[in-house]
C-alpha cells in the first residue's frame, strides 16, 4: 500500500498543502477549526506524522534558493513572483540569484546560498550547465532542488510542454502556407532542443523545410535575435516565416528585420514562444505559443515543498500544457506572389 503523504491529508482536509504542513508544525496562523480538519483528515487517513523529520524541519532556516537567468524577461519575473507566493504561505522566504545564463556564476550563487542554509532550490538550469556538478553539489549538501524551464537529468522537473508548443506552431504555420521556417535564438539547452523537435516534426511532416543551424543560435537578448537574424540573411536566405526562441529574442528580430526594410507580418512572417505580456504589445502583434510561467512558478514551489516535508522520492516531471495565441505577425502573412 502506497505511504500516506501531506499531499494525501490536504486533499482530505480540503486545504491547502500549504496549510496542512504549518499545521503540522503547530503555528498559529491557522485557525483552530482548520486545524481540527486537518488532524481529524491525519487520523482517518492513518498519516503517519515522521518526528524525526519534524526535529529536522525545527532547525530549517526557512529559506529558499531561485536561480533563474535574469529578471528583464517578463517570463522569468512572473514564474519568480509565483513561488513566492506559496513560498510565503508555507512560511518561507525566497533568495533570488541571477544567472545570466552563465554555469561559473550559476555555481558560485549555489554555493554562496548552501552556505547561507538555504533549505530547498528552484533553479532554471544555464543552458552550459554540468549536470553532473550541479547534482554532485545538491547531494552532498542534502539540497532538495526542483528545476524549472529547462532539465537536469535525475532532479525533478516543471516546465511547459516544449514539444506540444513546437507542434501547436508547426501546423500553424503549415495552415497558412509557408514553405521555409528558420528558429532564431536561443543557445545549446533542454527548451531549444525540444522547441526544435516539436517543430521539425510538425513541419517534416508536411514537406515543409526547415532551418536550424548553429549559425542561428545567439544569446536570449533582443541583440541576439538581432545577429541571427543578420547572420541568416547575410548568407542570402529569406525564409517564409521566422520562429523566435522566446518574445525578447523576437524583439531583436523585429528590428533587424526593418533594418533591412522587411516588413514582420507582411514580408515575413514571425512567431515566438512564452506569451509574456511583450508578445501582444509589438507592431504587429506577436504569435506566440503560451508557457503559463505563473503555473510552472507555483507547481515548482509546491513539489518543492513536497520533498521537503515528505522527503526525496522518485524524480518527476510535470509539463505544463502550452496555448498557441494567433496574432498579426503571422495571420496577416500571405506567400509570396500570392494576393
Amino acid at each position: 500500500m502506497a505511504r500516506i503523504t501531506l499531499d494525501d491529508v490536504s486533499r482530505a482536509a480540503g486545504v491547502s498543502r500549504s496549510t496542512a504542513s504549518l499545521v503540522l508544525r503547530g503555528s498559529s496562523k491557522i485557525p483552530e477549526a482548520t486545524s481540527e480538519k486537518v488532524r481529524r483528515a491525519m487520523a482517518e487517513l492513518g498519516y503517519v506524522y515522521n518526528r524525526s523529520a519534524a526535529n529536522l524541519r525545527q532547525s530549517r532556516s526557512m529559506t529558499l534558493g531561485l536561480i533563474v537567468t535574469e529578471i528583464i524577461n517578463p517570463y522569468f519575473a512572473e514564474l519568480a513572483m509565483a513561488a513566492d507566493e506559496i513560498a510565503h504561505e508555507a512560511g518561507y522566504t525566497i533568495f533570488i540569484g541571477y544567472s545570466h545564463d552563465e554555469a561559473g556564476r550559476q555555481h558560485e550563487l549555489m554555493t554562496a546560498m548552501i552556505e547561507r542554509q538555504v533549505d530547498g532550490f528552484l533553479i532554471l538550469p544555464a543552458p552550459d550547465s554540468d549536470p553532473n556538478k550541479i547534482v554532485s553539489l545538491i547531494t552532498t549538501a542534502k539540497t532538495p532542488t526542483v528545476t524549472v524551464a529547462r532539465r537536469i537529468e535525475g532532479l525533478d522537473y516543471v516546465g511547459s510542454d516544449n514539444i506540444a508548443g513546437g507542434e501547436l506552431l508547426g501546423n500553424h504555420l503549415a495552415s497558412i502556407g509557408c514553405r521555409t521556417v528558420a528558429f532564431l535564438g536561443g543557445l545549446p539547452a533542454s527548451s531549444t532542443s525540444e522547441r526544435c523537435k516539436g517543430l521539425a516534426q510538425e513541419l517534416t511532416a508536411r514537406g515543409i523545410e526547415f532551418w536550424n543551424d548553429d549559425e542561428h543560435r545567439s544569446r536570449i537578448t533582443p541583440t541576439g535575435g538581432a545577429e541571427a537574424t543578420a547572420a541568416m540573411l547575410d548568407r542570402g536566405r529569406l525564409p517564409d516565416a521566422v520562429v523566435a526562441y522566446n518574445d525578447i529574442v523576437a524583439l531583436g528580430i523585429y528590428e533587424e528585420l526593418r533594418r533591412r526594410e522587411l516588413r514582420p507580418g507582411e514580408d515575413i512572417a514571425v512567431a515566438s514562444f512564452d506569451d509574456t505580456r511583450l508578445a501582444a504589445t509589438q507592431a504587429p502583434p506577436l504569435t506566440s505559443v503560451a508557457g503559463f510561467p505563473e503555473e510552472i512558478g507555483r507547481r515548482a514551489a509546491r513539489r518543492l515543498l513536497h520533498l521537503l516535508d515528505d522527503g526525496q522520492n522518485t524524480p518527476i516531471s510535470d509539463l505544463v500544457p502550452p496555448k498557441l495565441r494567433l496574432r498579426s505577425s503571422t495571420v496577416t502573412w500571405r506567400p509570396r506572389g500570392a494576393n
